[in-house]
């Protein structure tokens, strides 16, 4: 869309939502090769019924009447609203805005694309339906999902919102809807940080029908890492998410909370958007549409953009970047979290600890304040300091990223069809006797009578083997055992770690009947543990009888590919075609 900007040239606000946040990041993905690699999408503006149905009439009369309003009448009219800045041309940018994002709905809805992005300004989830807020006019998310519910019959949609502020404008919109599942994590500090809402914390979790469905991870700090990110992922959201199992994952895709942000002054770097965009695309069967919200600084936004469509397109997600664990202010607001939505989700239901009544982190806020008037000067110096700091900010550019043509090669017998965006290799049994042979050479590898190097070597040949290797290249080493053992009730993991090269995740014959439990272990247990060992390679074996249906394993395989590059080798077991094209 064209460009819009604020009449008070002074304000701070005004220096950060540019144009050139489009535009850096169009040239970002033009430079690294990924927007000849994209499907383009025609835009069009939203329509006045479309408009409608997020925001009032009165509110879409009001704003139609901009584009003839004088200077002085578009001040006062900007004024009525919080931090937002009306232009004579913003109201057809807006229009433009949503119906971009309708267009990618249609396309990624009529099978024309997997999933997409939206480069949208101005944003949308701080937009109420009585008013504009926030850089926002009109909520391009809220429409875009009731218009997916009506056009296409969407029973269940995911939002997902990890810009750095609070969208409650998405959050007022649906909070009683059990349809909709909003979720946002956002820069709070005990209602500290704009938009200082109460409606912003954690325990406001949607209203009458809707309870349960709205989840708010507050920051009630700044310098959230990579693992704080990862940590909510795994514990909070994609339990929940599996659980209420959308037909459509839409993100509010804001990168104010990368790092060297003026807003958010977190430190997550732009590739582990790379991260959170692959964990979603394993929900309703890929079926994502990205709209962009915030990002103020050029240089991150840009990155975070290309990290974020790259892993649309498919290729493998890069390496993690050093993970230290969760910082003790994650941990409050995700313990917080899981507590007051136990009463709403079975995959909560063992919660044990009840919620932080007083978390360590408003303890130490209240006490800066308690001390804030008698060091005010050296505060501000000290706070002077800091400013000069964080504008030096730096960060490692992202590494470069694999994109191999083939993506999947696959060992079956001649009798099989070789799946859709597959390479046959020459023979089933030979790659299968190499990787055995290599694995025995590995000191450690049989750790009990009963384990699992003796379960490869004795089954394997009792049926057709298949094997999946993501790409064609197998990493010698030694290994990390991840063996889980499962009942009805009970999940038992025995974890040997040996060394850093190989993630070997084994689920035996008859090892599993309780498949929510083992998808419980999966996103809570394994892929916390995996993401901090930083395998180079995962090793993925399935016997028949495992209880391991194939949608599940489909949903295992992806998760962990997430992993090592992509570097992943599925060891199937299988009675004629049974659960072939599960994992592809």
């Amino acid at each position: 869309p064209p460009c819009y900007a604020s009449f008070h040239p002074d304000s701070p606000a005004c220096k950060i939502e540019v144009p050139e946040r489009l535009t850096v990041s169009h040239t970002a993905l033009q430079e690294e090769g990924l927007a000849e690699r994209c499907v383009s999408v025609p835009i069009r503006q939203a329509t006045d019924a479309e408009i409608l149905l997020a925001h009032s009439e009165e509110y879409l009369e009001a704003v139609k009447k901009t584009p003839y309003m004088s200077l002085d009448e578009l001040r006062t009219f900007t004024q009525q609203y919080g931090d937002v800045y009306f232009h004579p041309n913003i109201y057809h940018c807006a229009k433009l805005a949503i119906g971009a994002a309708l267009q990618l709905v249609d396309s990624v809805m009529t099978g024309k694309v997997r999933n997409g992005m939206a480069l949208v300004r101005p944003p949308g989830h701080h937009s109420q339906r009585s008013a504009a807020n926030g850089f926002c006019v009109f909520n391009n998310v809220a429409i875009a999902a009731h218009y997916a519910k009506k056009q296409y019959g969407i029973k269940r949609v995911l939002i997902v919102d990890w810009d750095v502020h609070h969208g409650q404008g998405v959050q007022f919109a649906f909070e009683d809807d059990p349809s909709v599942l909003y979720f946002s994590w956002h820069r709070y500090e005990h209602q500290g940080f704009w938009p200082n809402l109460r409606e912003s914390d954690y325990d406001s979790v949607g209203k009458e029908k809707g309870a349960g469905f709205n989840i708010n991870v507050p920051w009630n700090k700044v310098g959230m890492e990579n693992s704080d990110y990862l940590s909510v992922f795994f514990h909070v959201l994609l339990p929940i998410a599996y659980e209420f199992s959308p037909d459509l994952v839409f993100v509010c895709a804001g990168f104010d909370s990368a790092i060297g942000d003026p807003e958010g002054h977190m430190c997550a770097t732009p590739d582990i958007f790379a991260h959170l965009t692959h964990l979603l695309k394993s929900l309703a069967g890929g079926k994502l549409c990205a709209v962009l919200e915030g990002g103020y600084n050029l240089t991150s936004l840009a990155q975070s953009v290309c990290q974020t469509v790259q892993t649309l397109l498919g290729d493998p997600a890069p390496q993690t970047s050093e993970l230290n664990g969760p910082c003790e202010s994650a941990l409050e607001s995700i313990q917080c979290v899981r507590s007051a939505h136990k009463p709403y989700w079975a995959c909560l239901k063992h919660t044990v600890a009840p919620p932080v009544s007083e978390p360590s982190t408003k303890r130490c806020k209240l006490a800066e304040k308690e001390e804030g008037v008698q060091a005010e000067e050296g505060q501000k110096e000290e706070g002077d300091g800091q400013k000069a700091e964080e504008e030096e900010v730096v960060w490692m550019k992202p590494p470069s990223r694999l994109a191999p043509p083939v993506h999947t090669e696959v060992a079956l017998p001649a009798d099989l069809e070789v799946p859709d965006r597959c390479d046959r290799v020459r023979s089933s049994l030979a790659p299968t006797l190499q990787i055995l042979q290599r694995l025995r050479s590995i000191s450690g590898f049989c750790v009990s009578e009963k384990g699992t190097a003796n379960y490869l070597e004795k089954e394997t040949y009792s049926y057709d083997m298949i094997l999946l290797v993501r790409l064609p290249r197998f990493y010698g080493g030694d290994v990390c055992y991840f063996l889980p053992y499962f009942n009805a009730q009970h999940l038992l993991c025995t974890v040997y770690y040996y060394s850093q090269c190989v993630c070997f995740v084994c689920v035996p014959p008859q090892g599993c009947s309780d498949v929510a439990g083992l998808m419980q272990a999966v996103l809570c247990l394994l892929l916390p543990l995996a993401y901090e060992y930083d395998p180079g390679l995962v090793l993925l074996v399935r016997g028949p009888g495992s209880g391991v249906g194939k949608a599940a394993w489909a949903q295992i395989t992806s998760l962990l590919q997430g992993l090592a590059q992509g570097h992943t080798l599925a060891l199937i077991q299988v009675r004629g075609t049974e659960g072939v094209r599960a994992p592809l």
